[in-house]
């Protein structure tokens, strides 16, 4: 086998479990948490293995970083319990059989991982495979102590993502569409991003970035919005790969939108799926998205296919 064809499918199947995490929730095996220890001192509830208080503490102050950021934009704050897992613990507080994906239980349980794993290192590509700026800007962005490759940097922002989900369910709003809920998660991981760590905005867009690039949309089942919203259990349980090519426009659109709209798009749209509870069609919702938040966010819709 071509070591390009032998990386394509890896990369797949790393893809696919990306997709599913973010496709699917699980289910936390053990309420209690009285076999972790308790980190004090912080908003965010955050229980870790033995050996992971530092990354604790990393992972903790950035979850109440982003939570108060928001706080005092939208006047909201969701509750949240932190679990930063060792490999060994990982199976007693999840049924996701994958170490190393963050994911968000229960509507206030979230569970990280405490150490680099080779499901970050997976998704690292063989460098001579891509153009020469993306294999630099991959060096560049994900190098760990020794010159080794991971994506530890972008799986870790991934746990603010997970927040987005427990602001808007928290929150009370009417997402009108089950992209807008992703979307809207994507967002608000971005906005904190490049207003208080805008040094992690590769860590966080590189990945996204090879992704499309990388993608042939020929390849794909389903590309347009509506397709999106009529296959989405279908998505999640045959097409995996797919999905999480959606994910990743996801994530480059909300670039694009804080670009253009800063922090004020987000907060924007907030106020708005939180008022607007009557279900819109494709053209009210895109009209009330351009009027009352941001073109940028309305084009997500109407300028997706371009």
């Amino acid at each position: 086998m071509k070591k390009s064809e032998k990386f394509k499918r890896q990369f797949q199947l790393t893809l696919w479990t990306y997709a599913l995490f973010l496709f699917a929730t699980s289910t936390v095996l053990a309420q209690s948490f009285e076999d972790l220890n308790h980190l004090e001192g912080n908003i965010t509830k955050t229980f870790y293995s033995n050996g992971s208080k530092e990354q604790a503490q990393i992972m903790a102050k950035r979850c109440d970083n982003v939570i108060s950021f928001y706080k005092s934009l939208i006047m909201f704050e969701p509750v949240v319990t932190l679990l930063v897992l060792s490999p060994d613990d990982w199976s007693k507080y999840t049924n996701f059989p994958v170490y190393g994906m963050p994911h968000y239980n229960d509507a206030k349980t979230l569970i990280v991982a405490s150490e680099d794993n080779n499901f970050w290192k997976s998704f690292i590509p063989p460098l001579d495979q891509l153009s020469k700026e993306l294999a630099q800007q991959i060096s560049k962005t994900y190098s760990e102590k020794g010159n080794s490759l991971s994506m530890r940097g972008f799986f870790d922002l991934l746990a603010i993502h997970e927040l987005g989900h427990a602001f808007h369910e928290q929150g009370g709003l009417y997402m009108q569409r089950k992209w807008m809920g992703e979307l809207f998660a994507n967002i608000l991981l971005h906005t904190y991003i490049a207003e208080k760590e805008p040094e992690l905005i590769p860590a966080l867009t590189v990945f996204p970035q090879m992704v499309v690039s990388s993608t042939n949309k020929s390849d794909l089942k389903f590309t347009t919005l509506n397709e999106l919203e009529s296959n989405y259990d279908l998505l999640g349980q045959q097409y995996p790969n797919n999905y999480g090519w959606y994910q990743c426009r996801w994530h480059l659109a909300a670039g694009k939108i804080y670009d253009d709209g800063g922090k004020q798009a987000f907060k924007k749209l907030w106020q708005i799926l939180k008022k607007q509870k009557e279900p819109l069609d494709d053209v009210a919702f895109a009209n009330l998205l351009s009027k009352k938040v941001h073109q940028s966010v309305a084009n997500v819709q109407l300028k997706w296919d371009e």
